[in-house]
């Protein structure tokens, strides 16, 4: 009895696992990096040591605004830039531990953090102020975001499909921000 042939593509595709456990085995320094990697390895920690700042930039600044939110109305946009602080800080943690699995450092000196800063440190004095001192923090951004997902495309899923996590969540604050101007 002949067994029926498949008519799709999925059979023509093979793969060497033997050629693949021998170069991971020779490269292995290399750690998460493999040769499949087709982005710019440093352009590509260039711009996630710039997107760490500005999350870094954006925690102190939602933070200092926390601590001096005041007058009517003060307490839930104080809540509000709390819980933006604890997302910012959960995306540079998640930066961070990107940059290491692709063989770089977290520049998080002092020093530098407000110069690889997308977004500005602004301390604004008024409520209405830190609300759009955070929404334009927030809206700078999401474009960033947006120029380096399309930038990295299909040569690093991993990267960009943070950066997309990322992305969905600044656009969420801008919008909380702007219903508060609203």
């Amino acid at each position: 009895m002949d067994m029926p042939t498949r008519s799709d593509d999925s059979s023509k595709f093979t793969m060497d696992v033997g050629a693949i456990r021998k170069k991971a085995r020779q490269d292995i320094e290399d750690g998460a990096v493999t040769d499949s990697y087709q982005a710019d390895r440093e352009t590509v920690l260039k711009l996630l040591n710039e997107a760490l700042a500005t999350e870094v930039v954006c925690v102190l600044r939602y933070k200092r605004h926390y601590f001096m939110a005041r007058g009517m109305n003060a307490e839930p946009v104080a809540a509000e830039f709390a819980e933006h602080a604890t997302e910012e800080q959960q995306h540079a943690d998640s930066l961070a531990e990107r940059i290491v699995q692709l063989g770089g450092a977290p520049d998080l000196n002092p020093d530098r953090l407000s110069k690889l800063s997308h977004s500005e440190y602004v301390e604004a004095n008024t409520l209405e102020d830190m609300i759009k001192e955070n929404l334009i923090a927030e809206r700078i951004a999401i474009d960033s975001y947006k120029q380096m997902v399309q930038y990295i495309g299909d040569k690093d899923p991993t990267t960009r499909r943070l950066l997309e996590q990322i992305l969905a969540v600044e656009e969420e604050h801008a919008d909380d921000l702007s219903d508060f101007l609203g």
